[in-house]
C-alpha cells in the first residue's frame, strides 16, 4: 500500500478521535467510547503503522536501529497501554498512537510529492519527443513510429516539426530552438553536415537528415538517465547522517526511559502521565527531517542545473565540487575551437595556397583540412602530383608540374631554404599562438601558411570567473609551449604545461592533487584518463561519447562560462543540504527538553500528538528548504545571475 493511501486511512480514522477530543468539554462523547477508539486505533496500527513496526523489527534482527524504530516504539507503546489502562478501568490515550502515526505519514507524503515532482520533471522530457517520423525509403517519404526509425535513415523535418533523433544535415538549413536540451534561448541556425538534436523543434526551413543515434543513444535520452541516476544517488555527506541516526535512536530510547523514571519513581507521579513524557521525547526525536535532508536538496539541485545544461552525475561529484581549488583545462576543442583555419598567408597568396592544396589535396590531417576549406573558399583547384611522400613528424615532399615542392614544418628546411625576412615573420605570426607551415619549391620557400585554432569567444570570460572565485586555472595540453603561452595569455589563464603526451595527462593531473583538490574540463578521447582520475571531470557537452561517460558534470551546451555556473549550483546545493541538516538536528535538540516535561513547572509540555505534529512541521521545513533551491539566485563571479 502506498503512503499517501496509509496516510489517509489513518487521517480519516483519526478525525472522530480528534472530534472526541475538541468537543469533549462541551459534553459530546464518540459513540462507542473507548471501545471505538480501540476499534479506530487497532486499524491504523495494523494498516498504516504495520510497515514501521516491520521495519523496526527488521533492523533489530540486524543489531541496528532507524528512524522507523522510535516511531514503532512510540506508536507501540501508547496503543499497548491504552489498551490495558482500558481493562483496568484507567485513562486511554489511543489517539496520541493515532495522531502520532498520521503526522509522521504526513512528513513522508511530503517527500514523495517531492519525489514525484522531480520525477515529473523528467518526464516531461521524455514525452516531449516526437511520436513519428517521415523517413525516406525506397525512395518515398513514409511515416513511421519512433520505435521503428533505424540508424541510417534519411528523414524530412518540415517547419514547426521535432525533430525525431539526433543526426547529421544531409540537404537544407533551417533554425532550430534547442532551448529545451540546451537552455539555448534563441534558435541556432544549422546547415548540411551540421549536427541536430532528437525532440528539438524545426523553426523555418525544410531539411533532410541522417540518423546517427535512436532510442535510448539520443542526447535527450541520456540526459534524462543521467539525470535520474544523480537524483537517486547519495552524497558522502548522507554516510554521515546514517552513522547519525543510528546511534542518536539508541540516545533516545535512553533519555525516554530515564524520563519515565525520573517523574514515575522521583517525581511520584502517575504511571499514565510518566508514559505521556516518555512517549513524547520518542516521538519528538524521531529525525525523519534527517533522512529528507540530503535526498530532496539533491534531487532539487541536479533537476535545476539540467534545466540550465548543466549534468552534474551523482551526489559525490557535488560535494567534492567545494573543495576544488585548482581547474585544469584542455586546449583543443575546450578553450579553442578545435578547428583549426587559416588566418594568414605570406608570399604570391594564390600560388602559395595553389600548391599548398595539392600536396595536401589527400592528407586527413587537421592542418591539411585547414588548408583545403581555405582554398575552397577561394576557389582554388589542387593539381595533380606525383612521387608524394610523407615524412614524419615533418611534411610532405611531391613532384608538382614537374618540379619537387614540398609543405611543412621548420624541421622540414634547410638552414639556407627561407629567407630572414620570411623566418621574422614566421616568429611573429608563432608568438601570436599560430601554427606556420612553410611552403617551398626545390630548395626555397615561397611563402608562408597561418593557421590557428583561436580561442572560443566565451573562453576569456570564464576563466575569469573561476579566478574570482579565488581558484587557479592550468592549461595541460600536447601543444607547443609558445603555441600553449600565447593562447593562455589570451585567455588569462595561470599557468601552462605543454608538450605533454595524451598518455601522460592523467600523470600530470595527479602531479596537482598533491597541493589540493582539481577540476579537469575536456573534451576528447585522450582527455578520459585525466577526467576519470581528477577530483571532479568536467566534459564538454560537444565532446567524444568516452569523454561524457568519464565526466562527472557534463556542459550540455558547450560553453565554458557554464564551469563557473556548475561549480555555483554544486555550492548551492550543497549548503542547501548542510542548511537542512542543522534544521533536522535543531528541532530535535530543542523539542527533547519540552518533551521530557523539564518546563513542566511554567505550563510548557508537549504531547506525544503535538510532538509528532512539530516532527510533521520538522520534515515541511526541510522539503520546503530543498524547494526553494529553484529560486535560489546562481550568480556567476562575472555575469549575471541565471
Amino acid at each position: 500500500m502506498s503512503i499517501t493511501s496509509r496516510f489517509w486511512i489513518s487521517l480519516i480514522l483519526s478525525l472522530p478521535m480528534l472530534a472526541e477530543m475538541i468537543l469533549h468539554p462541551f459534553g459530546w462523547m464518540l459513540p462507542g467510547g473507548e471501545w471505538t477508539m480501540l476499534v479506530l486505533t487497532t486499524v491504523i496500527m495494523a494498516v498504516s503503522a504495520g510497515p514501521f513496526w516491520q521495519s523496526a523489527w527488521a533492523s533489530f534482527k540486524k543489531h541496528h536501529s532507524n528512524m522507523d524504530t522510535l516511531v514503532a516504539i512510540g506508536t507501540a507503546t501508547a496503543y499497548f497501554y491504552s489498551v490495558y489502562a482500558m481493562i483496568t478501568h484507567q485513562a486511554v490515550f489511543f489517539e496520541s498512537a493515532a495522531f502520532v502515526t498520521t503526522f509522521v505519514l504526513l512528513g513522508q507524503v511530503f517527500e514523495e510529492r517531492m519525489r514525484n515532482n522531480a520525477s515529473n520533471a523528467v518526464e516531461k522530457l521524455v514525452n516531449l519527443q516526437a511520436k513519428e517520423a517521415n523517413v525516406m525509403r525506397n525512395g518515398e517519404l513514409i511515416k513511421i513510429p519512433l520505435s521503428e526509425v533505424s540508424v541510417g535513415d534519411l528523414i524530412r523535418v518540415k517547419p514547426g516539426e521535432k525533430i525525431p533523433v539526433d543526426g547529421v544535415i544531409t540537404n537544407g538549413s533551417s533554425a532550430i530552438d534547442e532551448s529545451m536540451v540546451t537552455g539555448e534561448s534563441m534558435p541556432v541556425e544549422k546547415h548540411t553536415g551540421d549536427r541536430v538534436i532528437g525532440s528539438t523543434v524545426n523553426s523555418n526551413g525544410t531539411f533532410l537528415f541522417k540518423a546517427e543515434k535512436v532510442g535510448s543513444d539520443t542526447m535527450l535520452s541520456q540526459i534524462v538517465e543521467l539525470v535520474r541516476k544523480a537524483q537517486n544517488s547519495h552524497a558522502p555527506i548522507q554516510k554521515l547522517t546514517d552513522q547519525v541516526s543510528n546511534i542518536f535512536v539508541p540516545i533516545v530510547l535512553i533519555l525516554a526511559i530515564l524520563t519515565f523514571l525520573v517523574w514515575y519513581v522521583l517525581l511520584g507521579t502517575s504511571v499514565a502521565n510518566a508514559l505521556i513524557f516518555a512517549v513524547s521525547v520518542v516521538v519528538i526525536a524521531c529525525p525523519c527531517a534527517l533522512g529528507l535532508a540530503t535526498p530532496t536538496a539533491l534531487m532539487v539541485g541536479t533537476g535545476r542545473s539540467a534545466k540550465m545544461g548543466i549534468l552534474i552525475k551523482n551526489g559525490e561529484v557535488l560535494e567534492a565540487v567545494n573543495d576544488i581549488t585548482t581547474v585544469v583545462f584542455d586546449k583543443t576543442g575546450t578553450i579553442t575551437m578545435g578547428k583549426p583555419a587559416v588566418t594568414d598567408i605570406v608570399g604570391d597568396s594564390q600560388r602559395v595556397l595553389s600548391l599548398a592544396t595539392s600536396l595536401e589535396a589527400d592528407s586527413e590531417h587537421p592542418l591539411a583540412a585547414a588548408i583545403l576549406a581555405k582554398a575552397k573558399a577561394e576557389k582554388v583547384s589542387p593539381t595533380a602530383v606525383t612521387d608524394f611522400h610523407a615524412v614524419e613528424g615533418k611534411g610532405v615532399e611531391a613532384i608538382v608540374d614537374g618540379k619537387a615542392a614540398f609543405i611543412g614544418n621548420d624541421k622540414l628546411l634547410t638552414d639556407d631554404s627561407v629567407s630572414a625576412d620570411l623566418k621574422q615573420r614566421a616568429v611573429a605570426l608563432q608568438a601570436e599562438a599560430k601554427t606556420v607551415v612553410f611552403v617551398g619549391i626545390g630548395d626555397e620557400v615561397i611563402g608562408l601558411i597561418a593557421i590557428q585554432d583561436a580561442s572560443k569567444a566565451t573562453s576569456k570570460e570564464a576563466i575569469a570567473a573561476l579566478k574570482a572565485r579565488g581558484l587557479k586555472t592550468v592549461m595541460l595540453t600536447g601543444d607547443n609551449e609558445r603555441v600553449a603561452k600565447a593562447i593562455a595569455d589570451q585567455v588569462g589563464i595561470d599557468s601552462v604545461i605543454a608538450d605533454v603526451l595524451p598518455a601522460d595527462k592523467a600523470n600530470r593531473v595527479q602531479e596537482l592533487q598533491k597541493t589540493g583538490k582539481v577540476a579537469f574540463v575536456g573534451d576528447g578521447i585522450n582527455d578520459a584518463p585525466a577526467l576519470t582520475v581528477a577530483d571532479v571531470g568536467i566534459a564538454m557537452g560537444s565532446g567524444t561519447d568516452i569523454a561524457i561517460e568519464s565526466g562527472g558534470i557534463v556542459l550540455v551546451k558547450n560553453d565554458l562560462r557554464d564551469v563557473d555556473r556548475a561549480l555555483a549550483i554544486s555550492r548551492k546545493t550543497f549548503n542547501r543540504i548542510k542548511l537542512n541538516l542543522f534544521w533536522a538536528f535543531i528541532y530535535n535538540v530543542l523539542g527533547i527538553p519540552v518533551a521530557a516535561g523539564i518546563f513542566y513547572g511554567i505550563g510548557l509540555t508537549l504531547s506525544p500528538e503535538l510532538a509528532g505534529l512539530a516532527m510533521a512541521f520538522s520534515s515541511l521545513s526541510v522539503v520546503t528548504s530543498s524547494v526553494l533551491l529553484n529560486r535560489a539566485k546562481i550568480t556567476s563571479s562575472v555575469s549575471k545571475a541565471v
